[in-house]
């Protein structure tokens, strides 16, 4: 629950500290005071988007902080975990946003996402505000507050993910069959791409090779001008370097019969050197015997022509085409299995209907179990809204397959009859507003109940009723707070009478600005303020008299 809330530099409000008990709490004040403020700050609070425009005038940011004690333990140990210890089950929770709409969330001091925040703000507080009264009249909210409500979480996360693989299965058939159709009607050309490139027998590394085997033929004559001369100065039996080696080594041999130690490595390295001009001279004999011809230059041209004229057809490279072939042969091979493969994909597809269907199925029977409890909850919840003679029926109905989503094959639909012999019509089909706000209250009180959450906020719930139905609606919300703590925001004074604390909001200026206050209220200023509530803003005899009765009689209540 929320021990206490401290606001800083929010819209109207320059600085408030409120501290809370277990209970009803009741705000009230006049139409613009800025009770709104409160909610907006505790949402903002709990993870609402960060708002600049909620910053005070003239100030460079605000801050929002409360303190929450009784904890529960899985939220305590999923705090834990995170590595935010919690003391005796309490945390606090500190919310920072500038003027510039940057944002800063802390838990026990310790910096956490908003997103973070949101997850542990939904396990504090629960808001239950116009907006939410508004959307209960959506008929496309009926189903997700009835799984809320059923506590189908798990049944729901399976449906939809069921789903969601059941409708990628048939992108996936849809794509198969469309790739299938493209290459039966392209078989025949690729055959003939296949035949043409087997026929052409493009190599690794092929077209390398050819052009520097170009190059080196068309630069023929100059190649073999130099390696000519180097040939002859190495083969020339008169004078070549070969013959020369030959006669110092000869030379040498016979100065070594008197010196052998002198002339003996000399000789080796003159050996040696022999050796390798013999083979430079036989491998330059080979180059320019290959040389030699040039006409296999056509040859060459025919061939790189081919290849390139080919991968410019497939729109790849040369080197890419030993590559293709195998391509091709593949995109062939799955043509002639495209039956097998196509109904492989059918299978898997009607496999997911199936199960989708099944669990979309086990789905709706737990649906219509949490119906008939929704309904005989909200049944018990009427006599005291005085709407005793109403019935509250929730339809559970079966869509065609067709029509199926996400959420299953169901459509729910809120219902009620305000009298007796009257047909069930839907929920937003009620004409009076007070009757709404009754059956509003009486869903609300449930699914409050249902979510188990320690503290429980409600805005204007008695909005467009008074009298004997104010009056109930909060006996209602007093009954409610007996197993939780709860927050209303109200303008029936009945509604407020029933409260355990009681503050009123206002507006005053000061120092040249508007600012807005709130004042806990003792015994005798929350007679007046009821007696305001009744009477406007004269308090009258008559409303005094009046607000005393209304204490009165819900003291004794108490």
């Amino acid at each position: 629950m929320i021990d206490s809330l401290s606001i800083r530099n929010v819209v109207l409000i320059d600085k408030l500290d409120l501290t809370f008990e277990k209970g009803l709490g009741v705000f009230t004040g006049e139409t613009g005071a800025g009770k709104s403020i409160l909610l907006d700050s505790l949402s903002l609070l709990l993870g609402a988007r960060a708002d600049s425009s909620l910053v005070r005038y003239g100030e460079n940011q605000l801050s929002v902080a409360a303190e929450f004690s009784a904890v529960a333990p899985e939220v305590i140990s999923f705090l834990s975990e995170q590595g935010i210890e919690c003391e005796d089950g309490n945390i606090l929770i500190r919310r920072v946003v500038t003027k510039e709409g940057k944002s800063k969330s802390f838990i026990n001091d310790q910096n956490v996402s908003v997103s973070f925040l949101k997850t542990i703000g939904e396990n504090l507080v629960e808001i239950h505000g116009q907006f939410s009264t508004h959307s209960l009249l959506n008929p496309s909210t009926h189903l997700f507050v009835l799984d809320t409500f059923g506590k189908l979480t798990a049944e729901t996360t399976k449906t939809k993910e069921l789903w969601h693989q059941y409708q990628k299965a048939i992108k996936e058939t849809k794509s198969a069959r469309e790739r299938i159709e493209n290459a039966l009607k392209q078989k025949e050309y690729l055959e003939q791409s296949l035949e043409d490139l087997e026929n052409l027998n493009p190599l690794v590394a092929e077209e390398e090779s050819l052009v520097q085997k170009r190059t080196n033929l068309m630069n023929s004559e100059k190649i073999l001008s130099s390696t000519g001369v180097a040939y002859q100065l190495l083969s020339d039996e008169q004078n070549g370097i070969e013959r020369q080696l030959a006669i110092a080594t000869r030379h040498l041999e016979k100065a070594s019969q008197y010196d052998e130690k002198s002339f003996t490595e000399i000789i080796e390295i003159l050996d040696q050197t022999q050796n390798l001009l013999s083979e430079a001279e036989y491998r330059l004999e080979q180059i320019t015997e290959n040389f030699g011809d040039t006409s296999e230059l056509p040859i060459i041209d025919d061939r790189l022509f081919a290849l390139r004229a080919a991968a410019r057809r497939h729109q790849t490279t040369i080197d890419d085409l030993p590559n293709l072939i195998q391509r091709l042969k593949q995109d062939l091979l799955n043509i002639d299995k495209a039956d097998d493969t196509l109904k492989e994909f059918e299978a898997h597809e009607q496999a997911l209907l199936k199960e989708f269907i099944c669990q979309a199925e086990k789905l709706s029977e737990k649906r219509k179990k949490a119906a008939d409890q929704l309904d005989a909850k909200v049944k018990t919840e009427l006599p005291d809204l005085k709407l005793g003679k109403a019935v509250f029926k929730t339809i559970v109905e079966k869509k065609e397959l067709s029509e199926a989503t996400e959420t299953g094959l169901d459509t729910v639909t809120f219902t009620v009859s305000t009298n007796t012999g009257t047909p069930l019509a839907p929920l937003n089909k009620i004409a009076s507003g007070g009757e709404l706000s009754r059956f509003m209250l009486a869903l609300k009180v449930n699914l409050a109940k249902q979510s188990a959450l320690p503290t429980i906020v409600f805005d204007e719930i008695d909005s467009g009723v008074g009298g004997s139905t104010a009056d109930a609606i909060g006996s209602r919300l007093n009954k409610l707070a007996a197993d939780c703590q709860v927050i209303a925001v109200t303008h029936a004074p009945q509604v407020a009478s029933y409260g355990l604390q009681h503050w009123t909001v206002s507006k005053s200026e000061k120092n040249g600005k508007i600012i807005t206050s709130v004042q806990k209220l003792n015994s005798e200023e929350r007679l007046k303020e009821i007696a305001r509530m009744l009477s406007g803003d004269k308090i009258t005899q008559t409303g005094l008299d009046m607000a005393k009765e209304l204490l009165f009689k819900q003291t004794t209540l108490l």
